[in-house]
C-alpha cells in the first residue's frame, strides 16, 4: 500500500513539472512571429484603416500571396534541381554552381518582390500611419541585431 502512494506522489509530481514546462516554454521560449505577421498584424490591428485602405491593401495582399506562391514553388523547384546535381557530382561541381546561381535567382526575386509588396502597401497609408509602419519594417529587418 505504501509503494502504492509512492507511485502515485511520483506521478503527480512529473505531471506538474511537465505542466510547469509546458507554461514556461509556451510563456518565455516562444519564437517572435515572423515579419510578414507582425507587419500584418500592425496594419490590420493598429494603424486604424479606413474601409477604402483595409480594401486596397487587402487586394494588394491577394496579388502577391499568388505571386508569392509562384516563387516559392520555383524555390522548391530549385532546391529539387540542387539536389540532384549534387546527387550526380557528389561534390562542388559546374552542375552544382548553377544550381545554386540559379536558386539564388529565385531568392532574389522573392526579396525584390516582397519589398515592392511592402512598399505598395505603404503608399496606401496616411503619412502618420506610414511612420510607424516605417519603423516596424525596419524593426523587422534589424530584429537580430536587438
Amino acid at each position: 500500500m505504501r509503494d502504492y502512494r509512492r507511485i502515485i506522489l511520483i506521478a503527480l509530481i512529473a505531471f506538474a513539472a511537465a505542466i510547469a514546462g509546458v507554461v514556461v516554454g509556451r510563456e518565455f521560449v516562444v519564437p517572435e512571429p515572423p515579419v510578414e505577421n507582425q507587419l500584418h498584424e500592425l496594419l490590420h490591428e493598429q494603424l486604424n484603416l479606413d474601409k477604402d485602405q483595409h480594401g486596397r491593401i487587402d487586394l494588394i495582399e491577394q496579388r502577391f500571396a499568388v505571386r508569392r506562391r509562384a516563387l516559392e514553388l520555383e524555390l522548391r523547384a530549385d532546391n529539387a534541381r540542387l539536389a540532384e546535381a549534387i546527387q550526380a557530382e557528389h561534390g562542388y561541381g559546374p552542375k552544382v554552381a548553377v544550381a545554386i546561381d540559379r536558386s539564388h535567382q529565385a531568392m532574389g526575386q522573392l526579396q525584390k518582390e516582397t519589398l515592392e509588396h511592402i512598399f505598395a502597401m505603404r503608399g496606401v497609408l496616411r503619412p502618420d500611419q506610414a511612420v510607424k509602419f516605417d519603423r516596424a519594417v525596419v524593426g523587422a529587418l534589424t530584429a537580430n541585431d536587438r
